[in-house]
């Protein structure tokens, strides 16, 4: 039995003020008692702080992004020492906004996966298709090249160590959202792409949902077979939409 995953990203957002109210909500209103893990993805500037006020709390820490170098001459960059020194659990890493805005390739990302697993940080492997991709029906090759360019640098036997995230570009700050079942069937698809590889691993790893998801749909998405949680973006700046979220697993 898969164990659910609710993160928080938090993207270029929040105030010291707001995190630290937000924080405080979320910890008050978490339900410990329901079997979900929780974490929140903060700008690299608020890490520090967020860890301090999370410590001893079942809230885990995150990054929004994790390099893909150990050190050096890199401007920009946060290693994955860097993060675990400030008790960083999870670090997303391709992200469509980081694909798309931002120029990072499948290459690219499978380094930062890498890196992460080699440093000691649970990296979520995010992947998706873009509206133009799902509707001339290239949804499973999208994905599936992305993926593969994950597992064929760093090993199936890596998501031991790892969280996937398809997050569907169309559906990220569009306000459209894919159903139950299409989202399923992406992460069933995912799944077996795994089980090809590794079947062991296929049954373990957590294959997580982030395309809009809200507190009035997380209860249906998360009910399905393959969607182990969320990946939650503009609903986790809402302390009471995010644990509702969180509470829908179960």
């Amino acid at each position: 039995m898969r164990r659910a995953l609710v993160v928080g990203n938090w993207k270029m957002n929040g105030t010291r003020d707001s995190v630290r109210q937000l924080l405080a909500d979320l910890k008050a209103g978490l339900d410990v008692g329901k079997p979900v893990d929780v974490a929140v993805c903060a700008p690299f500037v608020f890490i520090p702080e967020v860890a301090e006020q999370l410590k001893g709390s079942a809230i885990a820490v995150g990054s929004q992004n994790v390099a893909d170098q150990k050190s050096g001459a890199f401007t920009g960059e946060i290693s994955p020492a860097m993060l675990v020194e400030f008790g960083v659990r999870y670090a997303i890493v391709g992200h469509s906004e980081r694909r798309a805005v931002y120029g990072e390739t499948d290459a690219l990302v499978a380094a930062r996966y890498a890196q992460a697993i080699e440093g000691g940080v649970i990296p979520i492997l995010c992947v998706g298709e873009t509206l133009e991709q799902r509707e001339s029906g290239d949804t499973f090759k999208v994905v599936k090249e992305q993926l593969d360019a994950v597992l064929d640098k760093a090993g199936v036997q890596s998501l031991g160590k790892a969280v996937i995230a398809y997050a569907p570009v169309w559906a990220i700050g569009t306000g459209k959202t894919a159903t139950s079942q299409q989202a399923q069937e992406v992460h069933e698809f995912i799944r077996g792409e795994i089980r090809k590889r590794d079947a062991a691993v296929a049954e373990k790893v957590q294959i997580l949902y982030g395309g809009s998801v809200k507190a009035d749909n997380a209860a249906e998405l998360f009910a399905m077979a393959d969607i182990d949680g969320g990946l939650i973006g503009g609903a986790s700046l809402d302390p009471k939409a995010f644990l509702t979220i969180c509470h829908a697993v179960g």
